[in-house]
């Protein structure tokens, strides 16, 4: 079971659904991230699973990195791209699904013009690896 269908489980349980407007959302700056902002929804994305809404600024440029765990977006608004390097990356915009795999070496971003922001859903605690920064094989 997701942790959004336990979740919701449990919701169904106390009888109160769970019912939040984008403008009432308590946002944050990624620390790590100057300028993205966060809203968690469910979880921790410091320890484990979570739920969560990003917004990340139109232009942003995310370079060759990767995640421990499997990430999924639901694009909202914006143009957020992704893909194995720049030369390959495809735009998706509201309404697209994009799930990578843990440690999926990408590029990513928001195209110009508009923010980005996403619906997110980590399976396991949110990292952002730099390329640079991760051993190479041999």
């Amino acid at each position: 079971m997701t942790l959004l269908a336990q979740d919701a489980s449990q919701k169904q349980e106390n009888r109160t659904p769970f019912m939040v407007s984008l403008t009432d959302l308590k946002w944050a700056e990624l620390p790590a991230r100057r300028g993205m902002q966060f809203a968690i929804l469910s979880g921790d994305p410091k320890t484990g699973p979570y739920t969560q809404m990003r917004k990340v600024p139109a232009g942003t440029d995310n370079g060759l990195h990767s995640h421990s765990s499997e990430i999924k977006n639901v694009i909202i608004s914006g143009v957020w791209y992704t893909g194995p390097d720049a030369a390959s990356a495809k735009d998706f915009g509201p309404g697209s699904v994009v799930i990578m795999p843990g440690d999926w070496m990408h590029v990513s971003g928001c195209r110009t013009g508009t923010d980005c922001v996403f619906y997110q859903e980590g399976k396991g605690k949110f990292d952002f690896k730099p390329a640079a920064e991760q051993p190479r094989n041999k």
